[in-house]
């Protein structure tokens, strides 16, 4: 369980492709403080700790083709920013929303507005009449992450939304590399899913 408070970027070191799977090795300040089997959401998406190397301050963590296919992580490079996040602790301040860290699709950005200071992001993503059914959709002032960063949603339509990005966002997540027509991840509110699976019973 996640938050969607972006710890850090976690840099692309290495890509090995194993059958239907992918590795990717990732660089970061609290490779040192991780275990093996720890989970930890890269751009949303939770991923498994394989392995790790406290030398070169890198670890290893395996991407199903499932995970592949509903995420941006199959578009990786080496080189490329990585929004990471450590589970979230039981103790602690629930400061974004309850993530679950299972993405439900990806997005693309078609336009990107300047809001002196801030910064708004518009995203589409494809529609599907049966998902909204069970809850995939955003609402206004509602919760939704994208690349695994806790946002409120602005002004949303059937197939599109908004969030407001402030400067700190920006710079300390990788919206700051987002342009139009990149592809990120989102997962809807789990609260909306909740509900609408209670109203279907």
């Amino acid at each position: 369980m996640f938050s969607g408070i972006i710890e850090e970027f976690a840099t692309v070191v290495a890509i090995k492709k194993d059958r239907e799977n992918i590795d990717f090795t990732l660089t970061c300040s609290f490779v040192d403080q991780l275990k093996i089997d720890q989970s930890v959401a890269h751009n949303g998406v939770c991923l498994t700790v394989v392995a790790i190397d406290v030398e070169k301050k890198s670890y290893v963590v395996t991407a199903m083709k499932e995970t592949l296919d509903r995420s941006n992580l199959g578009l990786l490079a080496v080189g490329d920013k990585v929004n990471v996040e450590r589970s979230m602790l039981m103790n602690g301040r629930l400061d974004g929303h309850i993530v679950q860290g299972h993405v439900d699709q990806t997005a693309r950005c078609i336009k990107i507005d300047d809001a002196d200071g801030s910064t708004y992001f518009t995203f589409q993503y494809d529609f599907d009449k049966e998902m909204a059914r069970h809850g995939y959709f955003t609402v206004d002032k509602g919760s939704v992450t994208v690349n695994g960063v806790s946002l409120t949603v602005c002004n949303p339509t059937r197939d599109t939304f908004q969030v407001a990005i402030i400067p700190y966002t920006f710079e300390h997540t990788n919206f700051c590399d987002i342009r139009l027509g990149s592809v990120v991840n989102i997962e809807f509110d789990i609260i909306g899913k909740y509900i609408a699976r209670m109203q279907q019973l």
